[in-house]
């Protein structure tokens, strides 16, 4: 088989018909920013396919989108995870580019995500967000995102910088064999997730970030939003990881037992008698539950195992990006 010496880049150029790409782009009252955006991907892209999504806009959104040449279509139910569910589901494609449709991202980065992705057979790119005005973040998502990021770090594994990060490439498999679950703006936690619980072959790659254009406001909630998320984190970690969890409830209760029942044991090794009757009870009662806490975790932990393997095979049951680059000829 004849492999390409020209960059990737140039070979589609040269052939759209080499790989299937498709730009999807969420949106919901972006009618300041959503042409820019398209045009900036078509630019960069003009092989691929842009998508929009619009999610009940109030504003001229879809006109724009429509007017720019975009493929236009709606999810009516409120909400990004909502949307991406829907895109995953509908669009075949070979590698997809996920971008917000704020223009805070920058779309000349979308060609070094996609080599990225392909040259070395990867499954999902981040576009990490680099602030060079200083005017990007708010304050308050700054801090979010890296206590939200560092958690998921500490928990499930080293692998991002950004978890956030609403600039991502996926390759086929990835979008196909990913069980979304989320509604809103947790959609992200559960992509970072999905591709550390499953050890796929990741990478981040920094882009320029800035700050949305006057009269455009973010559609992210701090409070509720950031409450969101660290609830879809707690409930990964129930299912994802239960011995952890479940373990740690159970050292918690022993310990306490422990603490409280000393006492008890050692007035009763020394007088015969156990006048502290209710302690004596709360610790009995609170070994009992953490030993119950233990092997609850052990048969979740069991159960985990065979969906992760579910999932494993499902993922492993669509070709990778290289395969398709091999089938076509073009690396």
């Amino acid at each position: 088989m004849e492999v390409l010496n020209r960059p990737f880049a140039d070979a589609l150029a040269n052939d759209r018909t080499l790989l299937d790409v498709a730009v999807l782009l969420p949106c919901y009252n972006e009618g300041l920013v959503i042409r820019s955006v398209i045009e900036r991907f078509r630019a960069v892209l003009p092989y691929a396919r842009i998508y929009v999504y619009d999610n009940n806009s109030t504003d001229n959104s879809v006109a724009e989108a429509r007017g720019a040449g975009a493929i236009v279509r709606r999810e009516p139910r409120q909400g990004k995870g909502f949307v991406v569910r829907r895109m995953f589901t509908d669009i075949d494609a070979d590698l997809y580019i996920m971008c917000d449709a704020d223009e805070t991202y920058d779309a000349s980065a979308a060609q070094s995500l996609v080599d990225e992705l392909v040259e070395n057979g990867l499954d999902m790119v981040v576009g990490t967000r680099v602030d060079t005005t200083g005017r990007g973040y708010r304050p308050a998502h700054k801090f979010g995102n890296w206590l939200l990021t560092t958690l998921v770090r500490k928990i499930f594994g080293n692998g991002f910088s950004d978890m956030l990060s609403g600039y991502r490439v996926f390759s086929r498999r990835f979008v196909k064999s990913f069980p979304s679950m989320a509604q809103g703006f947790e959609i992200e936690t559960e992509l970072t997730i999905h591709a550390l619980q499953l050890e796929m072959p990741i990478r981040e790659v920094p882009t320029h970030f800035k700050d949305r254009i006057e009269g455009s406001d973010s559609k992210l909630k701090t409070v509720s939003d950031g409450t969101r998320i660290l609830w879809t984190i707690a409930t990964l970690l129930k299912q994802e990881r239960p011995l952890f969890l479940f373990g740690i409830v159970a050292l918690l209760m022993v310990g306490a037992s422990l603490w409280l029942g000393f006492p008890v044991i050692a007035e009763f090794i020394a007088t015969g008698a156990v006048p502290r009757l209710p302690m004596a009870l709360l610790a009995t009662g609170l070994m009992i539950l953490g030993i119950l806490s233990f092997f609850t975790g052990l048969l979740l932990d069991s159960v985990t195992r065979g969906r992760k393997e579910a999932k494993l095979l499902h993922y492993l049951a669509h070709s990778s990006i290289l395969s398709a680059c091999e089938t076509r000829s073009i690396c």
